[in-house]
């Protein structure tokens, strides 16, 4: 499935609209999205602390950042596929100018 397609599902995977309005589903998305990558950042922190890596889980809440990042891309009209190539200019950029730094 492509990214795209990923967002016109999530869109229409919970079609109930917020009884107030766009800023509160706005809300909701962008609070579920912060919670759950709280939920990935736990798991590395415990990994990183000497436990284990539960990869089960972090795929589990990974894919509900995703889920999340890919509402709040529908809501708000952004392409993903358009907001990926921008995110990939803008790392490239910073990657150029760190290593043109370090010369």
């Amino acid at each position: 499935m492509s990214i795209d397609a990923f967002v016109d599902w999530a869109s229409k995977a919970d079609p109930a609209p917020s009884p107030d309005g766009e800023a509160q589903q706005l809300a909701f998305v962008a609070l579920g999205l912060l919670a759950d990558a709280g939920e990935v950042a736990d798991l590395l922190k415990k990994h990183l602390a000497g436990g284990e890596l539960d990869r089960n889980h972090l795929a589990h809440e990974l894919g509900d950042v995703l889920y999340y990042w890919a509402r709040l891309c529908a809501a708000t009209g952004i392409a993903p596929s358009e907001l990926l190539a921008r995110s990939r200019q803008n790392i490239e950029t910073r990657i150029a100018k760190r290593q043109a730094a370090s010369r």
